[in-house]
């Protein structure tokens, strides 16, 4: 069985739903306390044994892939200055040369098609799909957590979590068919189902491990939801054919794609940071308890 050793993000949305602060800065920039969102993503990959991450990123985009690189005009500031800390944090977002590519999706296609972007440099490989929208505070990471079930089972491996039965047509849902811990082998997924039909409470995670494959299907995919072509319909077709397993890891996500779910996040990893989460949860009490204006 291969390693899953690959991972696509797609970050060529526009970031509609936390408008305006995305008019001129990617999404993923955006920081959630002390560094932009996309770096949480990177880092619970890394966790897990990502060695090479496929960003399909979009018009007005390029501060992602400046992220990571050099600033030399920065760093040797900081190093003239004597300011040995805050380089480390600089240089340790620098990835291993050539553990990065970055392919443009030309037009906003769907999630569906801006994976299929990434189908050369994954050729037939299992691989990783990280959301950049939804952070997930875990330990061990999310990804690692379901690559540990992928090593056991193969196939394909979707992240699940529980969600009040009262909202499961806000979310994709799996439809189960056996369970063993927090592994769940599946039969289908059902987006938005009303709450009277939906067949389990389990949502849908922006996290997978799929084989290679799912690109054959993808290249054939027909527009679906919204006009777009849609990752879930291609693998409701790839699930005809091989095993799919969800995994309830053991986390809490953070829906950032939203203004609220973005301030929900900033919170907590203010509130989890190892040198500031003492005071910046102070903080936080001071303004639920006294409900000062922000």
């Amino acid at each position: 069985m291969t390693r899953v050793r690959k991972a696509v993000l797609p970050v060529a949305g526009f970031g509609t739903r936390v408008l305006p602060a995305t008019k001129t800065i990617p999404k993923e920039m955006l920081p959630v306390f002390d560094r932009p969102a996309i770096q949480y993503v990177v880092d619970e990959a890394l966790a897990a044994g990502i060695e090479h991450f496929i960003f399909v990123t979009g018009r007005n985009k390029g501060a992602i892939e400046d992220y990571f690189d050099t600033a030399y005009e920065l760093e040797t500031s900081l190093q003239t200055k004597g300011k040995s800390d805050i380089l480390a944090e600089v240089t340790r977002t620098k990835p291993t040369p050539g553990s990065m590519s970055f392919v443009r999706q030309q037009a906003p296609l769907g999630l569906g098609h801006a994976i299929w972007c990434a189908r050369d440099i994954i050729g037939s490989e299992p691989f990783a799909i990280l959301l950049p929208d939804v952070l997930v505070q875990a330990e061990p990471s999310c990804l690692a957590q379901m690559i540990e079930v992928y090593d056991e089972t193969g196939g394909n491996v979707i992240a699940v979590e529980q969600v009040p039965e009262d909202e499961v047509n806000k979310y994709g849902i799996i439809d189960p068919v056996s369970r063993d811990g927090n592994r769940i082998r599946m039969r289908g997924m059902v987006e938005k189902p009303p709450v009277e039909t939906a067949p389990s409470n389990l949502s849908i995670t922006g996290r997978y491990i799929l084989q290679g494959s799912i690109f054959d299907f993808l290249a054939d995919q027909a527009v679906g939801a919204g006009g777009e072509i849609q990752l879930t319909d291609a693998m409701a077709r790839q699930m005809e054919s091989q095993d799919f397993h969800a995994v309830e890891y053991d986390g809490q996500s953070y829906d950032c794609g939203s203004k609220l779910g973005y301030l929900r996040a900033t919170m907590a990893y203010a509130r989890s940071h190892p040198a500031l989460g003492d005071d910046a949860q102070d903080l936080i009490d001071t303004f639920s308890a006294a409900r000062l204006p922000v």
